[in-house]
Order: structure tokens, then C-alpha cells, then sequence
């Protein structure tokens, strides 16, 4: 049983791209808490895809021993979190678990939106915060400005601000001094019933879920009967350890650690991050507050594009699935794309992550459909439906209103960018909701604006506008009706399902002929022609053509009565047009890809 005394739980938060897993790389030199002959960089990312793109997915978690200046030996449990929002769940279990943060912002980029959602959700917990200013070797460093904007942010005292280098190593040693010190160590009785959070889940093909878990009260250990609330499952611990950061198994975990438990759970989704688990026989514990099931935010097709790899697709989903306990899937078909499935995703870097994977991992190459979110629909009857595909929308005749996801969001870009960011929500539909001076040289724009009208390249635009130095964060805040309709695209007349999307009346015939010049474009050229269309029920908005291969027929004639030339063309005629009533259109996956980079 440790000495809560010499215990510190602390996570690392910050907006993407700013040290944050660099940091945790020198946390874990000084310490000594991997041999260098088994250090790399990003230690605690172990994806590809995480290492290459320079991000953290998954939280991690790891124990660091730490000698302190008063001669102590301290146990510190560091919790490294995701930086993009698309995971910003993750980051609110990672931070229940802790008693402390630290807040790290980039000495070149400064305060950014994840940074200040960050913050507040750490102050919502009541974590103590460490703010540090990282990159101070860079050229275009300004740490000086920085601490003025994390003074606006929260008043933080010049002296509580620590400027460093995570890649030199410079002023590192000092925050390790500072979390012993100023963070708090954990609240907690061992004597008391078992009480602990679920923070994060892996998957192991052997033993089953490995559930990371941060102990409040009592104490689990290997041979225990436990129960998980939300499911209401009973379990025998098979195993309990802590993270070096690799699994290192120990006799048990008391009030105020942090580690992990083996259970023999087959199914990830039974171990769900945020649930609480007490023992077996324990029907008086309550849950730890704070729970909730994790709701994907954007739901697309996923289509094979070899008919024959649906099987291998069905298999990677399934493998998927046991990582990653927000990705969810369920089986649909298509006339025109065939057999597939319907995935749901916590943003677009998400659902960008999962289509990568598929291609590296499991080597499918795979068609997406026009990406959709959850509509609330009222019908006339009085029935209330929500659904995340767009051809399952009732008739016209029986809905009363579509409602929309609403979002509240968070933009920081540098003050001349003020009016062009402007522009760009309010062409999104956005109501603007206040602005913040942060300093002289960066704002804070609040605006409410629709999910759909962020959901396919908000963020790009916005980095476009502000050359890369804007920012933003959002949160749900509910739905709210509108004047929707769904834009049908027709491929000589046949509805292509997996181009149909939901879309503001006013902006339909705009997007509609985008999407049909987009794919003039994208689909080549077949031997009859084909009629690209843009439609709302069976009025058709917008239009194009593609012309079909033209053949010289009469090539070959070298004279003779018109009659054999205009005989040669009726006979081509004639087979183009039933040829245009048999054939079928082939569409290309770029074709796809091309519909979701409309402007």
C-alpha cells in the first residue's frame, strides 16, 4: 500500500502540434524511466500513423519514479492525452483521473483554441495548473508574448509560468520539481470499498481488455470479483499492473495509483472509458461522476472498391473496433456502390485515420461516401426520429421540421484576420456570439453555427484565411430546425445514394452545381452519354453532360452515294441509344473524393 504523500497524478494538455508528447520524451529521460538503448522519439505514440503525422490518438499512460529535493522517492503518474478535438473525450476521462496539468502552448504559435478548451476543462475539475511556455529555441520564439496571453487567459503570476525547450531539454528538470510541489497529492482511503475509473481501454488478442484505470478508493487486486456499473457484468481480475509504459504486472493497485486490470473481457465496448467499477458483491458504491456514452459526430459509407474485399473489410472493421471503443459500424448496401457499411466517427480526422489504417494495415482501398451527421426529424404524426443517413429521410408529405446539430465554437486567429474569419462563419451560417481580445495582436470569435456546415473543410478554410495561425474548438449544444432539404445526384436518371446529402435550402442550387461540375470531371468519358443531375425530390436544379467517345464510323468510306455515310450513322445512332438504356455507369472512387473538396 503506497503513501499517498509520494503520489502525483498529472496529465500533459495542449493544442496540437505544440511539444506535448516531446515533453513526456524528457519527463521519461530524467527520469530513467526507459533505458536509452530502447529510447526514440514520441515514445508514448506507438502508431505509425501518429508518429508520422506528428499527433497523439490514443491517451497513454505511464509510472515515473522521482526523487524529490526533500530527499523522498515520488511516484508520478503521467497521463498523456490526445491534442486534436476531434478526441477531446479522451482528454476529459484522462483529466478525472489526475490532480493536476500541465498546460503547454507553443513559444512561436501562442495560445490557440484547444488551449483555452483545455484549460477550462482542467478548471472545471478543479486540477492545479503548471503553464508552460515550450519552443523557446526557436527563432521566431516570442515567450514573453505568450506569458501575456496566458495572463488574460486565467491570470497566472509571470514567476508560475516556466519557459522551456522539450526538444533541448532546457528548464524540463524544473517542472518536475514544480508538480511534486504545487500539485496535490490524490484524495483517497485504501480501507474503503473499491471505487475506480476507467480512463482508457486497449484491446489484447490473448488475455482480452486491458482497461487503464485510476483508483480513488480501496483496492483491486488479481483473484478479485468485480463489477463494472454501466454494463452491470461481474468479473475475476486476472491481472493488475501499472505502465513503464509497458505492462508491468504487480500484486495489486490501492487508492490514488494508476494502472491497469485484465478481466477476461472479450468485448471492448463492455469496458467503457468513463464507467466505474467496484467489487462484485458491492451494491451501495455509487458511480464517479461524470459519465457518458461516447456519440460519433459524423457518419459516412464505407464501400470497398473490389466487390470481393467486402469480407476482409468485414474482418479490418472488426479488429478495428477492438482499439478503438468510438468507432462504430453496422452493415447497408447500395445499388450502385453494393455491399458496405455505415460508419459513425467522432470528427473527420477520425474517419481520415480509420480510411488510412484501412489502407495500410489491412491493404483495402476504400470508396467514401459524402459524409453526414445526425438530423432530428418531426414528423407529422408526432413521431420524433434521429437519423445519420441521408436516404432514410421520411417523404416531405410526413415531416413537419428538420433539426439540425447546433455547435458552439471557440475561434483564435491573429486580430487582422478579425473581418475574413467573420465572412467565412457567416457564410456557414453562423450567429455570431462575442469576440475577446486576448492581446493586441490575437481574438477569440465565439459564433454558433450548424455542424454540417463545418463538418467537410471548416478547418481548412479557416487555416487558409489566417496563413495557418487560426485555431478553433467546438462543443454540442443541441439542434435546432431548419429549412433543410436533401440534394439527390442522378446518373442518367438512377439515384446514386452515396452522393445524397442534407443541405440548407438557400444553399442547395449552389452546392448542386458544384457537385455536378465536380463530376464532369471525375467520371470519364463512356460510350454513351451521361446526364449528371442535381435534384430536390423531382425538380432538378442543376445539370450537366457528358459527352460520349465519338467514333468515326465513316472513316472507312472512301466514296460512293451520302446515302451509305448517313446509313453508317443511323446504325451508330441507334446502338448508342440503347446502349445508353443497357449500359451502366462506371464511377470512379476518385469521384467520390472529388465531391467532398467542393468549395
Amino acid at each position: 500500500m503506497k503513501d499517498l504523500n509520494c503520489i502525483r497524478n498529472f496529465c500533459i494538455i495542449a493544442h496540437i502540434d505544440h511539444g506535448k508528447s516531446t515533453l513526456a520524451d524528457r519527463f521519461l529521460q530524467i527520469t530513467d524511466t526507459i533505458p536509452q538503448r530502447r529510447f526514440r522519439e514520441q515514445v508514448l505514440d506507438d502508431m505509425d500513423l501518429e508518429r508520422e503525422r506528428g499527433i497523439t490518438i490514443k491517451a497513454k499512460a505511464v509510472r515515473m519514479n522521482y526523487n524529490g529535493k526533500d530527499g523522498k522517492e515520488y511516484i508520478l503518474n503521467l497521463i498523456d492525452t490526445p491534442g486534436h478535438v476531434d478526441f477531446g473525450y479522451e482528454v476529459t476521462r484522462s483529466l478525472a483521473a489526475c490532480e493536476g496539468a500541465v498546460l503547454v502552448v507553443d513559444a512561436a504559435q501562442g495560445v490557440e483554441a484547444q488551449t483555452v478548451a483545455n484549460l477550462y476543462l482542467a478548471l472545471e475539475k478543479d486540477l492545479t495548473i503548471i503553464p508552460v511556455i515550450n519552443k523557446i529555441d526557436l527563432k521566431n520564439a516570442d515567450p514573453e508574448g505568450v506569458a501575456r496571453q496566458f495572463s488574460s487567459l486565467h491570470g497566472l503570476k509571470a514567476e508560475e509560468i516556466f519557459k522551456v525547450s522539450a526538444k533541448t531539454g532546457e528548464g524540463v528538470q524544473e517542472i518536475l520539481g514544480a508538480i511534486v510541489e504545487r500539485i496535490p497529492p490524490p484524495r483517497g482511503e485504501a480501507d474503503k470499498k473499491l471505487q475506480a475509473l476507467i480512463f482508457d481501454s486497449s484491446f489484447d488478442t490473448y488475455r482480452g481488455v486491458v482497461a487503464y484505470i485510476r483508483v480513488f478508493n480501496g483496492e483491486v487486486k488479481t483473484g478479485d470479483r468485480i463489477r463494472l456499473i454501466s454494463t452491470d457484468r461481474n468479473y475475476e481480475v486476472s491481472e493488475v499492473g501499472f505502465f513503464k509504459p509497458s505492462f508491468i504486472p504487480t500484486h495489486s493497485l490501492s487508492a490514488g495509483e494508476v494502472g491497469y486490470f485484465m478481466a477476461n473481457i472479450k468485448e471492448i465496448s463492455d469496458a467503457r472509458i468513463g464507467d466505474t467499477i467496484v467489487l462484485a458483491k458491492d451494491n451501495e458504491t455509487k458511480a464517479l461522476p461524470g459519465y457518458k456514452g461516447i456519440k460519433p459526430m459524423v457518419y459516412a459509407g464505407f464501400y470497398p472498391v473490389r466487390g470481393g474485399d467486402f469480407g476482409a473489410l468485414t474482418e479490418a472493421f472488426e479488429k478495428l473496433r477492438l482499439n478503438d471503443s468510438a468507432f462504430i459500424y453496422e452493415k447497408e448496401s447500395s445499388q450502385t456502390l453494393g455491399h458496405g457499411f455505415r460508419c459513425g466517427f467522432l470528427g473527420l480526422l477520425h474517419m481520415d485515420i480509420v480510411r488510412e489504417r484501412l489502407k495500410r494495415e489491412y491493404n483495402l482501398e476504400i470508396i467514401v461516401t459524402f459524409p453526414s451527421t445526425v438530423y432530428r426529424i418531426r414528423k407529422m404524426n408526432g413521431e420524433v426520429i434521429e437519423i445519420d443517413n441521408p436516404n432514410e429521410l421520411p417523404s416531405p408529405q410526413e415531416i413537419e421540421a428538420i433539426e439540425e446539430p447546433f455547435l458552439k465554437i471557440s475561434i483564435i486567429c491573429p486580430a487582422k484576420d478579425f473581418g475574413a474569419i467573420m465572412k467565412l462563419c457567416q457564410d456557414r451560417r453562423g450567429i455570431s456570439k462575442g469576440y475577446e481580445y486576448l492581446d493586441p495582436e490575437r481574438v477569440m470569435i465565439i459564433y454558433e453555427t450548424p455542424l454540417p456546415e463545418i463538418v467537410l473543410d471548416f478547418h481548412d478554410r479557416l487555416k487558409s484565411v489566417t496563413s495557418g495561425y487560426g485555431s478553433f474548438d467546438y462543443e454540442h449544444i443541441g439542434f435546432r430546425e431548419g429549412d433543410l432539404v436533401k440534394l439527390d445526384i442522378l446518373l442518367n436518371n438512377e439515384l446514386v445514394e452515396g452522393f445524397s446529402f442534407i443541405v440548407h435550402r438557400e444553399k442547395a442550387y449552389a452546392r448542386g452545381r458544384e457537385v455536378v461540375t465536380k463530376l464532369k470531371d471525375a467520371i470519364p468519358q463512356h460510350l454513351f452519354a451521361i446526364a449528371i443531375q442535381a435534384a430536390i425530390g423531382k425538380q432538378v436544379i442543376a445539370r450537366e453532360t457528358i459527352k460520349a467517345f465519338r467514333k468515326d464510323v465513316t472513316a472507312k468510306l472512301y466514296g460512293g452515294d451520302v446515302t451509305r455515310k448517313r446509313k453508317l450513322l443511323e446504325k451508330q445512332k441507334a446502338g448508342k441509344k440503347l446502349m445508353k438504356g443497357r449500359g451502366r455507369v462506371n464511377v470512379p472512387p476518385d469521384a467520390f473524393m472529388a465531391v467532398l473538396k467542393t468549395e
